[in-house]
């Protein structure tokens, strides 16, 4: 295992996801998600936000070589990443939605959906880069 690609993977995931979530979900939509009833707190806690993509990051990115079989590492990159934002999807999606008064559910589902199709193609492409570019 290379230490070094792990930890910059976990890093880029980080600071890709961060730079991707915070206009999404604090700027463009965070009036939505509210009438929505998505947010129940009156402010986000940023800590644990923050560790939540540092955990994910982390695992995406130990993971990744025991997928990755060649091909174009772009391509590799967005495949892995798009596998594992589906089962992130279940829980941030359909697990969030059947805890939380959500309505419309439908509405929430999408959005969260374009959001983290979004998140896991644009990091699942940096990923491919890091792993393929330092073979």
């Amino acid at each position: 295992m290379d230490i070094k690609k792990v930890i910059l993977a976990t890093i880029s995931y980080v600071v890709i996801t961060m730079l991707i979530a915070y206009p999404w979900h604090m700027i463009l939509f965070h009036d939505l998600y509210g009438e929505m009833g998505a947010y129940t707190r009156p402010e986000p806690n940023i800590a644990l936000g923050m560790l939540s993509m540092l955990f994910q990051g982390a695992i995406i990115a130990y993971l990744y070589p025991l997928y990755s079989r060649g091909g174009h590492p772009v391509i590799q990159g967005i495949k892995f990443s798009l596998i594992i934002g589906t089962v992130v999807y279940s829980v941030m999606g359909f697990a969030m939605a059947a805890k939380i008064d959500i309505n419309p559910i439908s509405t929430y589902l999408l959005y969260n959906l374009m959001f983290q199709g979004i998140q896991f193609v644009v990091t699942g492409s940096i990923l491919g880069m890091i792993y393929g570019r330092f073979k």
